[in-house]
């Protein structure tokens, strides 16, 4: 768990340094990345695991190819819910987290309720999974299908910012 006080320490420039270099090679060594944010080994080890028992590091994985993996079809989903309970968002975001093919769902503001990103083999197989899993969440009384015909740009790294104070 991640205590408040941690998160409200400032990083360094070495710090911002190593989450940058991290994200863009997970797999890069301790000493290629001690050498890399100019650092002995050992505290920049020091430094990796302080930012994982912080919270700034969540994890690790690898990106895969959707296209190798029969999962080429990108598509967004934009889910309404009907207001019958309190419970409804409760029990919608409980019910999203038993789909492993639901890569994200994000509450938002707008016109509908949440958007959610999956991915999945064609058309066929949408039509499925939108039987199966979409109008069985409970709550939703609309939803309206988005499919990405192209992916223009597509990334999961933050913006690590080396000195804080400079524009982007």
């Amino acid at each position: 768990m991640v205590n408040s006080s941690s998160v409200s320490r400032k990083l360094d420039r070495i710090d911002r340094r190593i989450l940058q270099t991290l994200q863009q090679d997970g797999r890069i060594s301790y000493v290629d990345l001690a050498d890399k944010v100019g650092l002995s080994t050992s505290p920049c080890l020091e430094r990796v695991k302080r930012l994982e028992r912080e919270g700034y590091i969540r994890g690790y994985s690898a990106l895969l190819d959707p296209e190798r993996l029969g999962a080429s079809m990108l598509v967004f989903v934009e889910i309404s819910l009907n207001y019958t309970s309190g419970t409804v968002f409760e029990d919608f975001r409980k019910a999203v987290q038993r789909w492993p093919e639901i890569l994200e769902c994000h509450l938002v503001t707008g016109d509908f309720d949440y958007l959610i990103k999956l991915r999945t083999r064609d058309v066929s197989s949408y039509r499925q999974l939108l039987g199966d899993i979409l109008h069985t969440l409970p709550g939703v009384r609309d939803s309206r299908t988005l499919v990405a015909m192209e992916t223009v740009r597509e990334t999961s790294e933050l913006v690590v910012q080396v000195n804080p104070g400079q524009a982007l």
